[in-house]
């Protein structure tokens, strides 16, 4: 499986974004799709991940209310809509896949498939 994240960008604090996160590979529908950040200076750290279904969704604390995840497995896609953005959102932001739960307990080594980063600066 291959990802590609997009949809980064500057916005200012409490507007939105919506980033996406699209694979090739026709296995794409067995795997858990997670996202995960990382801000400068600081270590990843797990936001969000649907499970291959996508009827479970889970989100760490910090963005719970204001983020959502989807996925459309008929065009190989999960998206991570941001809403009420904050200065502390700010970070490169991953999507990744694994075939087993993506949750905030996953390791880095654990997980399958990375995308690239794509930007998102939360201005104050």
């Amino acid at each position: 499986v291959q990802l590609q994240a997009s949809g980064g960008g500057l916005v200012q604090a409490g507007g939105s974004l919506r980033l996406s996160c699209e694979a090739s590979g026709r296995t794409f529908v067995n795997y858990c799709i997670g996202w995960f950040r990382q801000a400068p200076g600081k270590d990843p750290e797990f936001v969000a991940s649907i499970a291959w279904s996508g009827s479970s969704t889970y989100y760490t604390d910090t963005v719970k209310g204001r983020f959502a995840t989807s996925r459309d497995n008929a065009k190989n896609k999960v998206d991570l809509q941001m809403s009420s953005l904050k200065p502390e959102d700010t970070a490169v932001y991953y999507c990744a896949a694994r075939r087993m739960l993506i949750t905030k307990s996953t390791t880095r080594s654990e997980i399958e498939y990375w995308g690239q980063g794509t930007l998102v600066t939360v201005s104050s």
